[in-house]
Parts: C-alpha cells; structure tokens; sequence
C-alpha cells in the first residue's frame, strides 16, 4: 500500500519531529568526530541520513512500549528516550553509558524507558519483538513492540518466522524494515529475489506499506494507523522505509568500493531534515527562527553530553563478572529439599513428576505459558502437557509451526518484558535450529542489560539414544550448552530429582536448558505429594561407599547403580554420585568423596572428547590431586553420530559391562 500524507499535524508535534531528527543528527555527527579521535574503542554504525524514522515511529510510543533494534540503533535509542549522554558516553565505554560500559555502538540497553537492545547479530531483534507482543497479549496488556531492522534482516530466517508467528497470533508488533539499500557492502537489489520489502507482508495476512524513509510525515501517519491497530488487537504491521545511510556502513570503513560517491551525494540532496524544514517554512507552519533555536539548544545539548562522556568514570573492573546470572532469585515458597524421598512415599513416574511440576506452578503463576509443537490438545509428544490446554486455553498452551528459531527467540522478548516462557522443544536435536537464539541472546541478555532484565526461559525437552531414534533424534549436548555463562543446564535421572528441580526452574529468573532423559520418562520412583524444589548445583549422593566415586550423568546414573549393587556382592563399595545439574556444577560433593575413596570414574552417556568427565577430571586433579590413589577414569559413549539399527546403537552407547569394566579395572589400579 501507499500512505496518504497530510500536514494537519499541531505544530507542537511537528517541532518536536524536527528536534527529535536534529538530536540524532548531531549526536551522530559527534560521534563521528570522537571516533576519529580514537575515543570509540570499537565499531561506530551511525544513523546519519535516516533519522526521519525512527523519529516518526517513536512518536507515537509511550514509556511502557518497547523497541527492539540492531546494530544501527543509535537514531532508536535517543528516539525512545536514551539520553545523548547515555549514548556517548557507552561508546566511550564509560559507566554512565546505557550498557554501563557493556556493549557499545551494537549493544544499548535502557529498559527503564523501553529500549529493549539492540543486536550485533541481524535478525534476532524481529523474534524478540514478536516474543513481546506475545507477552502483552498474554498478560492482555495495549502495550505495543517495534522491531527496527535493515533490508538485510528481511533475508534471514528470523523475518519469516517472526512475521509468520505474529501474524498467526495476531500480536501488536510493528515490524519496520529500514530499507538503505546495502546490508554492510551488498547491494539489496542483489540479495533479494524479491526486491521489495513492503508487498511481502500479503503473504504474511498483514497490512504493508512501501514508504519514502526520507519523508518523515508520510512515516508519521502510517505508523499511527499502525500502532493503533496494534493496541486494539488487529495485530502486526509491515513497514518498509526506503532509505540510504549517507556515512559508511561503520565510520573509518571505506566506503566507495560498492557504491559511488555520486550516489552518495544525490542521496544527501533527500535529506529528511532539510525536507521537512524547508516544507514548514514554505507552508508557513514555523518560521525560520523557531527552527534555527531549536538547532542551536540541541547543539548545546550534544557539546555537554559529550563533555559529560569524557569526563564520566571508567567501570570498575570488579564488575566484569556480575550479573550473568539473575540475583537475587525469585524467593522460594517451600522449604527446599536436596534428600531423597522418605521410605513409603508414593511412586509416579518421571514423566508424570515434571508433570506435576509444570501444573502446578501454572495454577499459581499467570505468567508462565508454553510454545511447542503439539503441545495444546494434544498434551504433548511426551505427554509433558496433556489436560493443561483445557485449564489454560491456546495462549498459555500455545501450538507452534515447526519453527524453534522462531518461537525460542520469541521466547527471549517475552521474557524480557515480563511473563516466563517454557519452551517444549521435544528433542534436543530439534532446537539446535536455535542455538543463536539461545547462546547470543539468551544467555547474555542479563549480562549485557547489566541485570536490568531477566531471563526466565525454561528450555525443555529430550535427550539420549534410544528406541532406534537414529542420528537426529538421539542427541545429548549438555557439554555444549554448560560452556556457555549464563545458562542453567539440567539433567535429572529420577522422578524426584525432575519435580523438584522442574519446581526450581520454573521460579528461577535465569534462562534454564531442562535435558529429560528419553529413556528414564517411564521409569517410577517415590515422589511427595507436598510442594518442593531442588537448588540447582547440589549434586546427590546416590549411594554411599568407600572404595571408589563413580560420577554419572541422567542415563547412566541406574546403570552405574546396578553395577554397584552388583559389585557389593563382591565386597567392593562403590559410592555414587550424580551432579543433577551439569551448570552449575557441585564440584564439592565430588571432592568430598574422592577424598574419602581415592579413586574417581566418570560414566557419561555423551563423546569423551571435550565433554562433562573432562572438566570433571580436570578440577579434581586441580584441587583434589593428593587424595588420588589411582588415574581418573572415564567410560562414555563412543565418538560418532548415533547410528539406527538396534545393534550399531547398542556399541555406541555404555551399557552395564561397560561400567563393571570400567570400576573393576579402577579398582584394579
């Protein structure tokens, strides 16, 4: 669609439009200046020549909505209300900064008036705002999300999915595609088989336009009509602004290889802030005077912050490490148990556990809802969330397309904005489509907001080989995902373990990787009935003994208490110790029984190389190295995709021999 443009707009409004692209305008230009000083210590992406949109844009949003945005978000961070100060003063990278020095040019943080951050990764802000509209549609909320992006974006998996979900959930998102025409040094009439971005919306059942970025009243009554729709529950909106950015894709780049400087000097002909003054002053809405006030205060304005940012602390290296995690944690509403079940509990199953567990909280917390596929009627591949759509309805028990980019990273705008995603995955291998979502997003949005923002997320779904489920449905990864700072990584081997730490995940504020062993879903154990949880980074002492601590992880933590019940009869006491959560680690308890036996075998059902029984190892010859009478020893399973027939699964996979091999020979050392 086109816009019709008027000029019936108050003259208030239309100063404020002219300041607000000035701020930017100047700032940029400042910054500019500053980076040829050597003050920026990283990248400087400037808005310089599209400021008529985010102005337009912002305009119309109040403090409460939010802007998610991507590297070249500096015009969005001051057009929703970040400070020139703020923002000089992160990309001088001093604690004053909107990131406190965290993220400079690519990362600004500002929560308190709605700037969400922005990406140095192109895509990731458009499933963030959708994640956001769908956190206002749950808590039935007229807030509103944008999404700014470049033309690049619209050429990633994140713009499908994202548009795709808004728009089958109707959520009040904005999705506005600044169109410059390079994506860094390629040209979008190159990229795109497609060459324009507005008509794709029909596509997507949304309405779309195809705007001129350089005519900021023409964007002005397009996003109003938007953002009205938005609020009154019509759902999302393309709108594509064709722009050009008039300064180098990031300053001291070169910038004539790809395009010509006469392109770049007809492009500064469109400038929207010359448009727009000079259309005022040929309609008589202002007079000269006016205007050129307003370009001397934000002159003022701008020499300040900058003055403010040089003179503004460095942070404080101590600080380097905080806020990774969430602190504090939501308070607990039990009395936390780490024991095992008293004798003549009752027994359920472990998929009926994390059941429990999952109902449970939903009755006591609207916030909580659920995204997977299969997961509304049908309750679930694995039953995880059968009887709950009847309670709760489609926007708590949420059926997804196949689309885990999609919904995980929506996953990380609404929590963000307040509600706490459980997102049913099914199986590991599936969500590996995400991993971006969750180790540049998800993991690093406490850290990077300076603890401004949480991440409730609980990540759930299953692991390991079995049922011949061949190479994409067998897949493990823990190690993979315990690296990373910021994540929560959780396997539990019983029913008991899985309620109580199911229980803990889903009251944490930190994002939560929950790895439910395929294998053990059906197994029973005892199971109280009462309210309980289980802290993370508490390992469990499964079974005492004295001669040697065998580690094990989900699976393999029945199979190495067979073998020592089996090696008992032999006079050998083995003492077991299962970690339940692989990060945290509870290294403690593993030293604390090696010290007593003096001898350690760590049985894990993933690859040996750079995995679980390696850190391991390495920490207990790092602290514990005096109280080891023999060689750490490791069984795992063999390095190699998981194979189908029943018998190449089997010879990939540690069984019960294995494991009696394994502590035999330990004890033989």
């Amino acid at each position: 669609m086109s816009a019709k443009v008027t000029t019936g707009l108050d003259k208030q409004t239309l100063l404020e439009l002219f300041r607000t692209m000035h701020v930017i305008r100047q700032c940029e230009e400042q910054l500019a200046k500053v980076h040829q000083r050597g003050l920026v210590h990283g990248a400087c992406h400037t808005y310089v020549g599209e400021e008529a949109i985010a102005t337009a844009v912002c305009a119309h949003l109040g403090q409460r909505d939010v802007v998610f945005s991507t590297h070249r978000g500096h015009g969005h961070a001051l057009a929703k209300g970040v400070t020139p100060r703020q923002l000089i003063a992160e990309l001088l990278g001093r604690s004053t900064g909107c990131s406190q020095g965290r993220g400079g040019s690519m990362h600004l943080f500002s929560p308190e008036v709605g700037m969400m951050g922005t990406s140095g990764i192109v895509g990731p802000c458009i499933l963030q705002a959708a994640g956001a509209g769908y956190t206002f549609k749950l808590l039935q909320s007229d807030q509103v999300a944008v999404a700014f992006f470049g033309d690049g974006a619209v050429n990633n998996g994140a713009f499908h999915e994202g548009l795709n979900l808004a728009s089958i959930w109707k959520l009040p998102v904005l999705f506005i595609c600044e169109n410059n025409q390079f994506a860094t040094e390629v040209p979008f009439a190159y990229a795109a088989g497609n060459p324009r971005v507005g008509n794709r919306a029909e596509v997507y059942g949304m309405p779309g336009f195809e705007l001129d970025g350089n005519d900021v009243l023409s964007i002005y009554e397009t996003a109003s009509d938007a953002v009205r729709r938005a609020r009154s529950g019509q759902g999302p909106t393309l709108i594509e602004c064709r722009t050009y950015r008039t300064r180098a894709h990031a300053e001291g780049m070169g910038d004539f290889t790809y395009r010509t400087r006469e392109d770049v000097e007809k492009w500064k002909e469109k400038c929207p802030i010359a448009r727009l003054k000079s259309r005022l002053l040929a309609e008589g809405r202002v007079s000269a005077r006016e205007l050129d006030a307003i370009v001397d205060e934000v002159s003022q304005q701008i020499a300040e912050a900058q003055q403010f940012a040089e003179a503004s602390p460095w942070p404080d290296p101590a600080t380097a490490t905080r806020h990774i995690y969430a602190s504090p944690q939501v308070p607990q509403r039990v009395v936390v148990k780490s024991a095992p079940a008293p004798a003549g509990t009752r027994e359920i199953t472990y998929m009926k556990a994390t059941h429990e567990a999952l109902a449970e909280e939903m009755a006591v917390n609207p916030r909580i809802f659920v995204m997977g596929e299969g997961i509304g009627k049908r309750g679930g591949n694995f039953n995880t969330t059968a009887g709950l759509y009847d309670l709760y309805g489609p926007v708590r028990l949420c059926d997804t397309p196949i689309a885990e980019r999609g919904f995980v990273g929506m996953s990380c705008g609404a929590a963000m904005t307040g509600s706490r995603p459980v997102i049913d995955f099914m199986f590991a291998d599936f969500v590996l489509d995400s991993v971006g979502e969750i180790v540049n997003q998800i993991s690093k949005m406490q850290y990077m907001s300076s603890g401004r923002l949480t991440m409730p997320v609980l990540l759930r779904g299953c692991i390991g080989i079995g049922h011949s489920a061949a190479t994409h449905h067998s897949g493990n990864y823990y190690p993979m995902y315990a690296h990373f700072p910021g994540l929560r990584v959780v396997v539990p081997s019983s029913p008991y373990d899985a309620k109580g730490l199911l229980k803990h995940a889903l009251r944490s504020n930190d994002p939560v990787l929950f790895l439910e062993p395929r294998e053990l879903l059906g197994t029973k154990g005892p199971v109280p009935a009462e309210d309980y949880e289980i802290p993370f980074g508490q390992a469990a002492v499964v079974r005492e003994g004295t001669d040697a601590t065998v580690v094990a992880v989900g699976r393999m933590v029945p199979v190495v208490v067979e073998a020592a019940q089996k090696l008992s009869a032999e006079g050998a006491a083995i003492e077991v110790i299962d970690p339940r959560t692989v990060a945290p680690l509870d290294i403690d308890t593993i030293l604390a029984s090696v010290s007593k036996t003096g001898r350690l075998l760590i049985v894990d059902e993933c690859f040996a190389p750079f995995g679980l029984g390696a850190e391991i190892s390495a920490q207990v010859a790092d602290r514990g190295f005096d109280d080891l009478d023999a060689p750490i020893r490791r069984v795992n399973g063999l390095h190699t995709p998981t194979p189908y027939s029943p018998t190449l699964e089997a010879a990939v996979v540690p069984n019960l021999d294995d494991v009696l091999r394994g502590i035999r020979e330990l004890l033989a050392e």
